[in-house]
């Protein structure tokens, strides 16, 4: 096997790197304490491109491959979870479900202005009455006399909902036969009958614009249907499969800031004469921050690979996403709880980051997909039972 990362992907790495500790670092706290979109920063990045890493050149994006999406989105999240939850929502769930299922029309049109960060994309699937259980969604979509789609319903926890241009919207489009009922459609949210709901909240992740949408008799042109009718929630669980990758990777980013933050303080902390790095409980704790953190890390770049794998050659990768989403997760949120009892009172402080990544590490655990989900999708591909 072959570690060694090409020019391409070490060059976006760098880029993500320097632009996450100059333009990022510095207002991450503000930002998550005001719960304020980081609107300018977005845009930056796009300019760089980082909203549309694996987005063609002829569609506005940089025009690489998976494993160079992972080494931006890690960098990116060790400086701040909320705006790599944007970044992940933008590449991995709109950009590329219009790149795998739309036509060139609607490549043409929807994916430069994301992947350059002149827009906002964002991707609803999740209903208050479903979560896990996306199929049993509400929202309606039927076709008038000219055949568009006249959409009614409401979606919530939509990442991004309040600033987003389009949005991927899943629907029922044929009432009754569940998940073969459900459609995918492209969103311009400036068009009549959408509106951007209540504000949610949140523990972690709070620079990110998190709310409810609602659709009253809102119009969808019928060129705006994604893929074919009837194929909506097949697409929407496999497009889930790549954001499991993002959210792996920022996952893996907040749990490698933690872990760099609690090796400085070992070092430099003193406690009875000695730097508390010296003590076996805090080495001990230290040695299995290293372990998960490798572990999440390679897991991560084995599923980047495999997505690369299967673009070229057909296939799936979603057991790899899935091992990859839950480890990841799982390591970040125990690297962010050790890290803070490491600092002490000073983890507990919102004078230093550690709290604030102990409380954006806990979403990885959550969304596209709970770590029960994870677990469920993992032992079905290897049992063979349903």
């Amino acid at each position: 096997m072959d570690f060694r990362f090409t020019e391409d992907q070490l060059s976006i790495q760098a880029i993500a790197r320097d632009f996450a500790q100059k333009r990022i670092v510095p207002v991450a706290a503000e930002l998550d304490e005001k719960g304020e979109f980081p609107l300018e920063n977005i845009r930056e990045m796009g300019q760089l491109g980082l909203m549309g890493v694996e987005v063609p050149h002829e569609y506005g994006g940089a025009g690489m491959d998976p494993i160079a999406y992972v080494l931006a989105m890690i960098e990116i999240a060790a400086a701040d979870a909320a705006t790599a939850t944007i970044m992940s929502v933008n590449n991995s769930l709109f950009c590329n479900g219009i790149l795998k299922h739309g036509n060139e029309a609607q490549k043409q049109k929807f994916v430069r202005a994301i992947a350059q960060g002149e827009a906002i994309g964002a991707y609803a699937l999740t209903e208050p009455q479903s979560g896990s259980d996306a199929s049993a969604m509400h929202t309606r979509a039927t076709k008038n006399a000219d055949g568009d789609w006249v959409i009614n319903g409401k979606k919530s926890w939509i990442t991004s909902g309040m600033v987003a241009r389009y949005i991927i919207l899943f629907a029922i489009t044929t009432p009754g036969i569940g998940a073969k009922g459900v459609s995918a459609f492209i969103i311009d949210t400036q068009l009549p009958g959408f509106h951007a709901g209540k504000s949610e909240p949140k523990l972690g992740i709070r620079a990110s614009a998190t709310c409810e949408i609602e659709f009253t008799d809102y119009v969808c042109p019928k060129e705006n249907l994604l893929g074919a009718e009837g194929k909506g929630f097949a697409m929407g669980m496999s497009l889930l499969d790549a954001g499991r990758i993002g959210i792996a990777s920022q996952a893996v980013g907040i749990g490698r800031a933690a872990y760099e933050a609690t090796l400085q303080w070992s070092r430099d902390r003193k406690a009875f004469g000695h730097p508390i790095g010296t003590f076996q409980m805090t080495q001990a704790k230290i040695a299995d921050m290293k372990c998960k953190l490798d572990a999440a890390t390679l897991l991560t770049l084995r599923a980047a690979w495999a997505k690369g794998e299967a673009e070229k050659n057909g296939g799936r990768f979603g057991t790899e996403a899935s091992m990859a989403k839950l480890t990841a997760s799982e390591a970040a949120m125990w690297i962010a709880h050790q890290a803070v009892q490491i600092h002490g009172g000073m983890g507990y402080s919102k004078e230093m980051p550690l709290e604030r990544y102990f409380r954006d590490a806990k979403i990885t655990e959550i969304y596209e997909g709970t770590s029960e989900i994870q677990r469920i999708v993992i032992a079905r591909a290897e049992t063979g039972l349903r």
